[in-house]
């Protein structure tokens, strides 16, 4: 009997939102694609939707500091509803780059940060520490301390009655008000192949796939957008769920 019950495992239950929310997947320095997106939206009547963002603001893309100044906007007003960015690993990456940036510089410059820092005005020389640490202080001078504390502040998650949003998607072994950040922020390996049996949507960035899809519990919006030029959109309902894509 224990074999049969994992074997046939109740399908998830209906979509059931406090509100009807849009969930945006990875921008990764595409601002010009966001705009777009907040055009289409508008358009699509959607202006009392919350928005909910996944995460990955920066690298990769050619206009991260663009990104992240429109981001603020959009939450201080230029949205007409509630507008909530959650944090991905691309930020925690920058973050770790402020804090340490000699280990942790390599790692987030050969992963995309290059691009950040170009975005901003800055090329470091060469990933030597004196080089690094020049390049940290420049990126804090040029985000300035505003933008700096929305990144340190920005959540790793959100939920909306049986709707569960983060980055990377969650650990399906353990509630979600139980779970590990780095498994938020990273992934959780048992994530894409093993369905939660709690009931619980799980919406998510991070994972690029060639569209967008809501099956066994899971919303997944990457569809690559600094490679493709397709950013995505799961506007969310009671008991439905739709795809809108640049």
């Amino acid at each position: 009997m224990r074999f049969l019950s994992r074997l046939f495992r109740a399908p998830p239950q209906p979509l059931s939102p406090d509100r009807d929310l849009v969930v945006i997947g990875d921008l990764h320095g595409r601002a010009d694609l966001l705009e777009n997106m907040v055009e289409l939206l508008a358009s699509a009547g959607c202006t009392t939707h919350a928005l909910v963002f996944v995460g990955d603001y920066v690298d990769r893309g050619e206009d991260s500091a663009a990104a992240l100044g429109l981001l603020q906007a959009l939450q201080d007003g230029l949205w007409p509803g509630d507008v909530l960015c959650l944090k991905g690993n691309h930020e925690a990456m920058l973050l770790d780059f402020l804090d340490a940036p000699e280990e942790a510089g390599p790692f987030w410059i050969q992963n995309g940060g290059a691009h950040t820092l170009a975005s901003f005005g800055i090329r470091p020389a060469d990933l030597a520490p004196p080089a690094l640490l020049q390049a940290r202080d420049a990126l804090g001078d040029a985000m300035g301390p505003q933008t700096e504390a929305w990144l340190r502040a920005l959540p790793v998650c959100f939920r909306s009655g049986n709707l569960f949003v983060a980055h990377a998607g969650a650990d399906p072994h353990a509630p979600v008000e139980q779970q590990e950040e780095t498994h938020l922020l990273w992934g959780h390996p048992d994530f894409l192949t093993t369905p939660r049996r709690d009931g619980i949507w799980v919406a998510h960035g991070h994972t690029i796939f060639d569209a967008p899809y809501a099956q066994q519990g899971r919303i997944s919006v990457d569809t690559g957008a600094y490679a493709t030029h397709r950013l995505t959109a799961a506007l969310i309902a009671q008991g439905s769920c739709d795809f809108l894509t640049t």
